[in-house]
């Protein structure tokens, strides 16, 4: 009985971890939607609290296909608040306007001296670029990102995703669900990803 009693208790202490792991996703103008809610559905369905913050402020956001997103909140009232992850979404556009924004390369910083992972996909991570972040790293992109990031990286060209201690990246919208489980699965356990892609028919090893 006392046995039994200790799994339940433990059964239920793992899942307030999983729920207690926090995801910022940054969204800015230009960003590729599929890259987007593929990370932010995902992250959700793994227990995460996701939450996503506007670039320039918490209006509904134009995306690289013209939909219009709604943000939780603008980037400037979640920037002093600590998260496990940071993702950026890709889209040419979007990239271009992290890259250029002071407050997401203080954000990726603090992120990197704490630990904290970093996520980045298709052109997001010349992002990372712009601001000096992962210097060294391996990480991948959408293949014409390369000429921006071989010089500072180590480039890999055959993965869909790679990861360097703290650092994820991918490629582009078709690598964005084994990017966002990617992401689950560090922080929430190989387990609940399997059960999380078994749900949604995608094929996750």
């Amino acid at each position: 009985m006392g046995f039994l009693g200790f799994c339940i208790i433990s059964r239920n202490f793992s899942k307030l971890v999983n729920m207690s792991k926090s995801a910022l996703i940054i969204l800015a103008p230009g960003a590729e939607e599929m890259e987007f809610i593929i990370a932010a559905d995902v992250l959700r369905r793994a227990g995460i609290k996701v939450t996503v913050a506007g670039l320039n402020d918490s209006e509904p956001v134009k995306c690289s296909r013209d939909v219009l997103i709604l943000p939780d909140t603008s980037l400037a009232k979640v920037s002093a608040d600590k998260f496990d992850v940071v993702v950026l979404p890709g889209g040419l556009g979007g990239s271009n306007a992290m890259g250029e924004s002071s407050a997401v390369g203080d954000l990726l910083k603090k992120q990197e001296s704490s630990g904290g992972l970093i996520a980045a996909i298709c052109a997001a991570p010349t992002v990372l670029a712009k601001h000096g972040i992962a210097s060294g790293k391996s990480l991948t992109s959408y293949p014409s990102m390369k000429a921006q990031l071989v010089d500072k990286y180590s480039y890999v060209d055959d993965k869909n995703v790679v990861q360097d201690g703290n650092l994820i990246t991918s490629r582009g919208p078709g690598t964005a669900y084994d990017f966002a489980l990617k992401i689950a699965e560090e922080l929430a356990g190989k387990d609940k990803v399997q059960e999380v892609a078994k749900g949604m028919l995608v094929s996750y090893n």
